[in-house]
């Protein structure tokens, strides 16, 4: 990116979602609470060497813990980042989120909101904001200069002073105060020189169904057949290593196979936190090929579980949907 592709944000809109950083003490433990924008002009206010741009508030309703976010929630989401930018004239949105799904909300932004001429930072807090030793407003604060400094177009995540792509990083601590990291994990994926009209913000999107199935030793047909059955317009499968799975099962490579002819796209990512799939390296992930599975690269399982929501969410036709599932849309496979 160069500095020319960035520009200094001067009115922030600040969606909250709920998540850890607004939480407040109930009879059942911590949950989301109403009441942030009011604390965070408090804090700011208590804070005035720091220089952060102008700021909007919106609390989406219903306030939630992270670990009931949904598809759903996404595309009302996307339609507030939408509306800030286009109707109430923002040049940039900060997202307060929970950190279990962090990740997986903001990667599927990335695709849900390509082309959108505005940054949309996520971040959130491993301890409500006010305990002690919280991170909430470090990240809140850093995060509106980080806007305020300049930044590209386009989704980022950001905590404890760094951003990240979230299309390359996930959660992989339930503690401290770096919960994310960026994977590595296989690039050089082929860029798509073209996307499809559909695949614009400007563009409406609809919920899909996604699954997702890990390997273990000893899976069998009949548990992704009951995957397969259930309704899912696509599955990740999560393979053993470069892309390997139970290629001397032929009632499993059967359902693979049964599953592309009636139109669910499967595709193969790693359960390894580096490196990513080949499909062809081994006997027994060139079987999954030869069923129809599709290669995810080095994606990511938050990546390729969004890419897969904006695909079909966009109702392109289906071989167009696996012909950008294996190329780079935005960065998960670069």
């Amino acid at each position: 990116m160069t500095a020319a592709t960035h520009h200094t944000c001067q009115h922030v809109m600040v969606l909250y979602t709920g998540g850890t950083i607004g939480m407040q003490a109930s009879a059942s433990g911590l949950a989301p609470a109403s009441g942030f924008e009011a604390r965070m002009r408090e804090h700011l206010a208590s804070q005035p060497q720091l220089q952060v741009p102008q700021w909007a508030f919106r609390e989406m309703s219903p306030l939630i813990d992270s670990a009931n976010m949904t598809p759903a929630y996404w595309l009302r989401l996307r339609s507030a980042i939408i509306e800030a930018v286009e109707q109430d004239g923002c040049d940039a949105v900060l997202v307060l989120h929970g950190t279990d799904t962090l990740a997986y909300s903001a990667a599927a932004m990335c695709f849900q909101l390509l082309g959108l001429p505005a940054p949309v930072l996520f971040t959130g807090s491993m301890l409500p904001a006010g305990v002690p030793d919280s991170d909430a407003w470090e990240n809140i604060s850093g995060a509106l200069q980080a806007l305020g400094q300049g930044q590209p177009n386009g989704v980022q995540l950001y905590f404890h002073g760094k951003l990240m792509a979230p299309t390359r990083c996930a959660k992989v601590r339930s503690f401290g105060r770096n919960p994310f990291v960026t994977l590595t994990r296989n690039g050089g994926g082929t860029r798509a020189s073209t996307l499809p009209a559909e695949l614009a913000y400007s563009y409406p999107k609809h919920q899909a169904s996604v699954g997702v199935l890990p390997l273990v030793p000893g899976i069998g047909a009949a548990q992704l057949d009951a995957l397969l059955n259930s309704g899912i317009e696509a599955l990740v499968l999560e393979c053993f290593g470069s892309g390997t799975g139970p290629g001397d099962n032929p009632d499993f490579l059967a359902s693979l196979q049964r599953a592309q002819e009636n139109g669910i796209v499967i595709v193969a990512i790693t359960q390894c936190h580096e490196g990513g799939v080949e499909l062809d390296v081994y006997e027994a992930g060139s079987r999954l090929r030869e069923a129809g599975v599709l290669s995810g690269g080095g994606m990511t399982r938050e990546a390729v579980f969004g890419k897969l929501h904006a695909l079909l969410g966009a109702d392109l036709p289906l071989a167009e949907v696996r012909r950008l599932i294996e190329l780079d849309v935005c960065g998960e496979l670069a």
